[in-house]
């Protein structure tokens, strides 16, 4: 079975960065995508980028700032997050599929073959 953990969250001001890991395993190929996703209290869930083999995808909202990164040697992909808002506070979720799914301009969820648990981010002076 394919297991993710995410880790690299933790409290920053506003205007900081971080960098978020997700470390997956349990697959031998390539071949697979890794997502992001946040959810914030009392919001939906949002999809954030999405790294496959050739390609990364970030939903229109998040553009400019987070930057996905993959290390296939280390089946680890990365989120590079500047200029921290605190509307960012949330926790943030990888997800394994075998492609990126972006439909009206958001990356999503449908048919994520597996998930990591989360890794809290707040932005807060």
């Amino acid at each position: 079975d394919v297991q993710l953990q995410a880790s690299g969250g933790g409290l920053v001001e506003p205007g900081g960065s971080l960098r978020l890991s997700c470390a997956a395993s349990g697959f031998t190929s390539d071949y697979y995508a890794i997502s992001w996703f946040r959810q914030a209290p009392g919001k939906e869930r949002e999809g954030v980028s999405c790294i496959d083999s050739r390609e990364t995808f970030y939903s229109d909202s998040m553009k400019g700032r987070f930057t996905i990164s993959r290390d296939n040697a280390k089946n680890t992909v990365y989120l590079q997050m500047n200029s921290l808002k605190p509307e960012d506070t949330a926790v943030y979720y990888c997800a394994y599929n075998i492609y990126c799914s972006v439909v009206a301009g958001s990356v999503d969820a449908y048919g994520m073959r597996a998930w990591g648990k989360g890794t809290q981010v707040t932005v807060s002076s």
